[in-house]
């Protein structure tokens, strides 16, 4: 589809579900590990049978207000559970526990950086605690539907952003600094291929000056930052489309499909009132104290924008530099083991990092956690550089023969007899040796040609096998090549 965009506007709302990284579920012992054999994991409180009684999972409860927390929302004082009523047949009480009209986190923000280095701030209208449904398999059944009812229960909270985004773009900066912020806060392992982080999309679009909002369609459980740019892109697109040509669009649920990129018709969107929603009558209110908040918050880990300001301010680096390193926090904990084994500048630190290690790591296919070089042994090896036992270049050779596991920094260097060469008598006896094999080259530098230098240069690295301590060597050099008298 191809309609001129510019005359439109989309008004773009997200939808995220976040599975709490509890170890049971939200209101039963149940175990919420990820990959049982089906059905193996899910208990009569799961199942809704007679005679069960929900009870909250106080952990779930913790980070819930953890997050609320972090983007400066609200804490409800008091909140409540609720029943949402819908037939689903991976539903299997015919309701699920969820929260309404009283949210436990409401009116916060994040604040995201677009591609165009402008910032903007979205709204968070609520997160609210909720079970998750079992999960309908299609595939393997010739033709008949399957039932997993292990994830029915698992904790999660349900974040809903104001209508403030208004492009594609923009609403994939905002899931990924979503993302980050939980996974940061330990609360959600991010992992989207197996559902822990997924989203719905709220799109509608207006003329461009209208105030009055259009009427929107809800794309579900889209799971990847690319599908969820596709699919709002797709039904942008395809709501302008219909309009100029006299349609009018129809307030519904859609799903993505990534093989065609584009959304499809999934059923008539439904409202608040046809859920029935009500006070779930086994649940008790939950009253959180100004004190337990506070202790929450207190135990809240350095944040993301906090970390990459201490970065910039601590280290000096550079806001790209920070912003890279404090993308992951297992990378930012990596890096900070690094400065503090090494005894290195920090820059140079960040440098290997970001360049040579996650180099590595992407070829290799492996993330930081799988790195086949510590942040110690990292450290040693740039210990060596700091210390002018190696030069950089050597430590390139010594970098990949540790990443091939052949062992740590020192013991390579020895193995090897790559320690440089530092004795200054040495380093001349090389030059003399150098000026002697290329006289023309010589006479050349003297008579003017100044870019002869980086010859001589290249020649003294070549003949002493790199060893040679290039700060040295530039020096030495300069003294020897000048015309004599």
């Amino acid at each position: 589809m191809s309609v001129n965009t510019m005359e439109w506007e989309a008004v773009i709302g997200l939808e995220v579900h976040c599975q709490l990284l509890t170890r049971s579920k939200i209101f039963s012992g149940a175990p919420t590990a990820y990959g049982a054999a089906p059905n193996t994991q899910a208990c009569a409180v799961d199942l809704g049978l007679p005679g069960v009684l929900p009870v909250l999972n106080g952990e779930a409860l913790r980070m819930a207000v953890s997050f609320g927390l972090a983007v400066g929302a609200q804490i409800a004082p008091r909140c409540v559970f609720a029943r949402k009523h819908y037939f689903y047949p991976d539903l299997p009480k015919g309701y699920q526990i969820s929260q309404y009209e009283l949210p436990i986190v409401a009116k916060g923000r994040l604040d995201i950086v677009l591609d165009d280095g402008s910032a903007k701030t979205v709204g968070i209208t609520r997160a609210h605690m909720e079970e998750d449904a079992g999960k309908s398999l299609h595939e393997s059944f010739h033709g008949q539907t399957g039932i997993d009812l292990n994830r029915a229960g698992t904790p999660l909270i349900e974040i809903v952003s104001e209508p403030d985004i208004r492009s594609a773009a923009e609403a994939v900066a905002y899931l990924k600094k979503l993302h980050q912020l939980v996974v940061y806060l330990g609360i959600c392992d991010g992992n989207m291929q197996e559902g822990s982080f997924r989203c719905d999309a709220n799109v509608s679009v207006r003329r461009k000056g209208e105030a009055r909002f259009g009427t929107r369609t809800e794309t579900k459980n889209v799971n990847s930052f690319r599908y969820v740019e596709k699919a709002i892109d797709y039904e942008i697109q395809r709501q302008i489309e219909v309009i100029e040509a006299g349609g009018r669009i129809v307030q519904e649920t859609r799903l993505f499909n990534p093989d065609t990129g584009q959304t499809r018709a999934m059923r008539s969107k439904e409202d608040a009132n046809d859920y029935r929603y009500f006070p779930d009558p086994d649940l008790l209110p939950i009253v959180c104290s100004a004190e337990y908040i506070e202790e929450i918050r207190k135990a809240l880990p350095e944040l993301p924008e906090a970390k990459k300001a201490r970065f910039e301010a601590a280290f000096g680096l550079s806001a790209y530099d920070a912003g890279v390193l404090t993308g992951e926090r297992p990378l930012a904990d990596y890096f900070e083991a690094v400065v503090k084994a090494s005894g290195a500048e920090a820059k140079l630190c960040a440098n290997w990092v970001i360049t040579d290690l996650l180099g590595a790591l992407n070829k290799l296919g492996k993330d930081i956690g799988g790195s086949p070089v510590s942040a110690q042994a990292l450290g040693g090896l740039l210990g060596r550089i700091a210390d002018k036992t190696i030069s950089g270049k050597i430590a390139k050779e010594v970098f990949e023969a540790m990443v091939a596991g052949e062992g740590d920094a020192d013991a390579i260097i020895k193995a090897k007899g790559l320690v440089q060469i530092t004795d200054e008598p040495a380093i001349v006896a090389v030059i003399d040796q150098v000026m002697q094999a290329n006289p023309e080259q010589l006479k050349g530098y003297r008579s003017g040609k100044d870019k002869l230098f980086g010859f001589f240069v290249g020649q003294v690295m070549k003949a002493s096998q790199g060893k040679a301590n290039p700060d040295a060597v530039n020096r030495l050099l300069k003294e020897k090549l000048a015309p004599p008298g």
